[in-house]
This record gives C-alpha cells, structure tokens and sequence, in this order.
C-alpha cells in the first residue's frame, strides 16, 4: 500500500469518527497497527481537518451567537433560552474542560493507548449509551421535550469531555451528548448540538497545543506534507458528510446502532487479540 493511500485512508477514518459516538482515538489506534503509526503533528492535522468540516456546518448558528454580543435587542433565542446565555455556558463547559485537563494531564493520569483497554471502553461504553438512552426516554415521558441547556449540563460537559480524553475508546461526543441527555435536555438534536459546539472551542485548543508542542519539539522538520494535506482533506469531507447524516438520523433514530456497533467491534478485538 501507498504512503498516500495510507494518509487517504486514516484521514477518512478520523473524519466518520471523530463525531460519530464510535471513538475516533480507538478506530486510529487500530487502524494505524495496519496502516503504520504516523507523527503527531499528522494526527493534528487530520483533527484539524475534522473541526474545520463543524465549524462550516455551525457557521450560522456560530455567527448567531457572537451576533447577540454585538446587538443583543435582535438576538433570536437558541433552543427556548437567550443566545448569550448559550454561548456563556458553552464557554463554562470549555473553561472546565482546559481546567480539568491541565490539571489531568500535570498529575499524569492516562491510560495506555493500547487496544485491549480501548476495546473495553467500546463495550462498556455501549451498555452505558444503551442505558442512558432509557433513562432518557423515560426523563423524556415525565418531564416532555426540554431543549435547554442548563449550567450544571454545562459544567458536566466539560467534565465528560476530560474523562473522555483520559480513557481511550470511551468517545468524546457520546460522553457529552448523554450527560446532557440524562442531566438536562431530553431533546437528542439539542443535546448533540451543544456537545458538538462545545467540541468547537476545546478541539482547537487541543489542537494548538499539540502543533506548538510538536513545533518546539522539531517535529515539523522531515515531514510528509503531501501525506498530510491528501489526510486533511479527507478528513474535513468525510467528517461533513458524516455529521450532517448524524444529524438527519437522530431526528428520527435512537443511538442504538452506534451502542451495537461498538460491542460487535470491542468483543471482535478482544476475541482476535490473544493472537
């Protein structure tokens, strides 16, 4: 196989499974035992790509927000409650998630990214999501459709996202789409949509710290940057593709298939590991 085919291939790979509730850290760790391990400023870029593909698809609902900060009197409500109340708790949710996170990542606490415990987290993960999602439809009878977010969905938010970086396997937007689902709104598109715009802010974060810790490290230098542009861009296209079907499909679909999908996948990598 090709360095190029190989670079198409994981970027593809990051781009159906960063929002998806599948774990992108998992699906790349395997991926990358057949297709060969790859630097990190590539894993970057390939994230990169995955962001820019939700901002595009928010850039209404992004300009909104920061419009209703320059001319509050037409501020149109986001989801029953005010646009700047919205985007202030999108920023608690990140404010915990960068606090939370240096603090995670000075104390030195990570699991290793090796398959067997990301094969666990799939399967606990999806007896978890079936759980919840019970739960939720249950919230969803006694209380009726809620679509707002409230401040302690927001700070567990960003909660859910640090644990969710600590255990490989586990995925960042399945954590936060159902603690917001269980804890707060019991309407599924509301909810994915705060974990999504959430994911906004925290990625980039991520994202520049990793470019400038791999800059000062030198790791820019020797490069494949033809590898690495074929990745980008197909990580932003299939990451598009793949959050505009997500959100058609749970207009109408529970997370089921997803839960089902990640205990097919942990056991198969369980039952194959020993070998």
């Amino acid at each position: 196989m090709t360095d190029l085919l190989a670079a198409l291939l994981l970027g593809i790979i990051e781009g159906i499974t960063e929002f998806l509730p599948i774990s992108s850290t998992g699906h790349l760790l395997i991926a990358e035992r057949w297709l060969g391990h790859r630097s990190d400023l590539f894993n970057v870029a390939i994230q990169a790509g995955a962001i820019l593909a939700v901002v595009l698809i928010y850039r209404q609902r992004l300009w909104q927000l920061a419009d209703s900060f320059l001319h509050p009197a037409r501020a149109e409500p986001v989801h029953g409650q005010s646009p700047r109340d919205y985007a202030w708790k999108l920023a608690v949710a990140f404010g915990v998630t960068a606090v939370l996170g240096l603090v995670v990542k000075k104390l030195g606490f990570e699991l290793p990214e090796e398959v067997a415990p990301v094969a666990w987290a799939l399967v606990i993960g999806a007896i978890w999501m079936v759980i919840a999602e019970q739960l939720a439809a249950k919230r969803a009878q006694a209380l009726g459709e809620r679509s707002e977010i409230t401040w302690l969905v927001a700070v567990l938010v960003g909660v859910a996202q640090v644990v969710a970086g600590v255990f490989p396997g586990t995925s960042r937007s399945a954590s936060t789409i159902f603690v917001a689902l269980l804890l707060g709104t019991t309407n599924r598109a509301a909810a994915t949509e705060f974990a999504f715009l959430v994911g906004i802010p925290t990625m980039f974060a991520a994202t520049g710290y990793e470019l400038l810790h791999v800059a000062r490290a030198g790791g820019l230098a020797g490069e494949d940057w033809s590898a690495l542009a074929v990745a980008f861009v197909a990580s932003a296209l299939t990451a598009f593709i793949a959050v505009k079907w997500l959100l058609r499909y749970i207009q109408s679909h529970t997370f089921t298939v997803f839960a089902i999908y990640r205990v097919i996948l942990g056991v198969a990598l369980l039952a194959f590991l020993p070998r």
